[in-house]
């Protein structure tokens, strides 16, 4: 019944959009960039935080327009950075969290735009990638772990701003190609060429890049930064074959293949697998 109910809103709303293109092509663009950029999820509530992030620190970093929700747990000088992934916060993080802590570092952890407690009403990756330069400037993170958009992110961030205090990057079933989310999107609300065109065009222009260049595997593919990369072959969410395109082209990479985890990648064995890595420890 749910999923009826979703094909014939998403067709619905599609056939609305479609029908403004033709009458209001600037307000039926708007519309659609609105669903495709606002999450409909992932905001919380300060009187009733998760439990995992009562037991951080919450600090808020403002800049200019940008108002940037932080959770921190503080250890060593070793700084880890967490960067979550669409409609999500900083609460996705609860069953990592112990393998990270037990190794003495300090975890931070950042709430994406209109997610969590950040502001603002767009999630993009040049956005996101604004908000962790707002926190990698201060903080100097060594280490960095992304999830799904949060891990194209990572990856966007680090090819756009070259940051030389971050040593390793963990990528969790994160997306390589644009273009694919894109298309998800466009052939969900079955929208009509006039306006999968006017998206293109909007999208090379909020993202400032050729949109078969912004991917994944172009933003590694002459990345200096060591990397660990997961992607579970069960994944509906982003399907194996992303993981694959960014292993490949990721030349100081490495790639572990899970199965039976899902989009989410919630394991004791990776977890473990994650910590050897960044504490160059056997497990």
């Amino acid at each position: 019944m749910k999923k009826n109910f979703y094909f014939l809103l998403t067709k619905s709303i599609g056939t609305y959009i479609n029908l403004m293109s033709y009458v209001f092509p600037s307000r039926a663009i708007q519309i659609a960039h609105g669903y495709f950029s606002q999450p409909r999820k992932g905001k919380i509530n300060s009187t009733k935080l998760p439990k995992t992030l009562q037991e951080a620190t919450l600090e808020t970093i403002v800049e200019n327009e940008n108002i940037v929700q932080t959770y921190i747990w503080k250890g060593n000088e070793t700084i880890i950075l967490l960067i979550h992934g669409w409609e999500s916060n900083s609460s996705r993080w609860k069953k990592l969290l112990p393998h990270l802590i037990q190794s003495g570092s300090t975890i931070i952890a950042i709430d994406g735009p209109g997610q969590g407690l950040s502001n603002g009403k767009e999630f993009t990756v040049p956005k996101y990638a604004e908000f962790i330069d707002i926190v990698a400037k201060k903080y100097n993170p060594q280490y960095m772990i992304g999830h799904s958009m949060g891990g194209k992110t990572g990856l966007y961030y680090q090819y756009k701003y070259k940051n030389p205090t971050i040593q390793k990057m963990v990528i969790l079933g994160a997306p390589s190609d644009f273009v694919i989310i894109l298309k998800n999107f466009t052939s969900l609300l079955s929208l009509n060429k006039k306006m999968i065109q006017a998206l293109q065009h909007k999208y090379t222009q909020v993202l400032d890049k050729n949109l078969d260049e912004f991917a994944s595997k172009e933003f590694v593919s002459n990345m200096e930064t060591k990397g660990f990369l997961a992607h579970d072959i069960d994944d509906t969410i982003v399907l194996f074959t992303e993981g694959k395109k960014i292993a490949e082209a990721w030349k100081d990479v490495q790639f572990e293949e899970t199965k039976g985890l899902g989009h989410k990648l919630h394991d004791e064995e990776l977890y473990k697998k994650v910590s050897a890595f960044l504490f160059e420890s056997d497990i």
